[in-house]
């Protein structure tokens, strides 16, 4: 199997001897809410011994009500993101849409994020790549595992070294996701830093009319499955009152839960790969 070079974003080695951890709620809803999510997480952090970069995204721009909520914006967003980085010591990640919002948040942000929706823009790709940051890349809910190779080639050629993909489930038949573990695997035979994602891979796209369902339960579930495949890291969002989040509420992973799933996770890595 094809190796990548290891490499860290921030403090947070990718391609180290265990999987590191994205963290956080879906949405930037207030000011307070961001910090005390991530004061909590970097608490568990800590206790567990894992590497973990905290992400929250400053605008929801695919939500699937026009009437949804978005979020403060790329400028505030990525000023609170960026100080919560600074005061806690570890790293931030949040979505980009546009080559503008890369420029904007290449100042602020060590992991710039690329909305599945959006993974083959190239335009999109080359600003991320630009700014000299870190790139993860979702794998679109259309694309085959071997596909990534395409984004893969993309980001090297705009001279982007420090990148990884993230499979987060393929579309299967209206409002429902399947996650093929076997995508894991062909990715990272491919030399690829693989991150899989247990929030949105659960999702039910549009499930709800106005919002998009989800099968939060089964997340820690399909990290498992991961975990024991085999992955560079895994992307778990997490909420303090899933049930009034203000997106993916039927998605995130309540924060109480969060320590109880990090140690079952790092067992199961120990297990299948110590």
């Amino acid at each position: 199997m094809s190796s990548f070079d290891p490499f860290n974003i921030g403090t947070v080695p990718v391609g180290g001897p265990a999987p590191f951890f994205i963290l956080g709620p879906c949405a930037l809803e207030s000011e307070e809410f961001a910090w005390e999510m991530a004061k909590s997480l970097k608490e568990i952090a800590d206790k567990t011994g894992i590497h973990f970069i905290f992400k929250a995204s400053y605008d929801k721009a695919n939500r699937t009500s026009v009437k949804s909520f978005r979020g403060p914006g790329v400028e505030e967003g990525c000023r609170i993101l960026s100080e919560i980085g600074k005061e806690l010591g570890v790293p931030v990640t949040t979505d980009i849409h546009t080559a503008e919002d890369a420029e904007i948040a290449g100042a602020y942000i060590d992991l710039l994020q690329i909305p599945a929706f959006l993974c083959r823009q190239t335009d999109l790709l080359e600003a991320a790549a630009k700014t000299g940051r870190a790139v993860n890349v979702k794998k679109g809910q259309f694309l085959a595992p071997w596909d990534t190779i395409n984004i893969a080639d993309k980001l090297r050629a705009f001279g982007c070294e420090r990148f990884l993909l993230t499979e987060r489930g393929t579309t299967f038949g209206y409002n429902n996701l399947v996650t093929d573990m076997r995508s894991l695997y062909w990715m990272r035979k491919e030399g690829l830093p693989v991150i899989f994602d247990a929030t949105h891979s659960v999702q039910r796209p549009g499930g709800l009319g106005g919002a998009t369902g989800g099968d939060g339960e089964l997340a820690p579930v399909l990290a498992r499955a991961a975990v024991a495949t085999g992955v560079d890291g895994v992307f778990m969002e997490t909420h303090s009152d899933p049930a009034n989040a203000m997106s993916d509420g039927p998605n995130q992973i309540p924060l109480e839960f969060m320590e109880d799933v990090l140690v079952k996770l790092i067992a199961i890595h120990h297990a299948a790969h110590g």
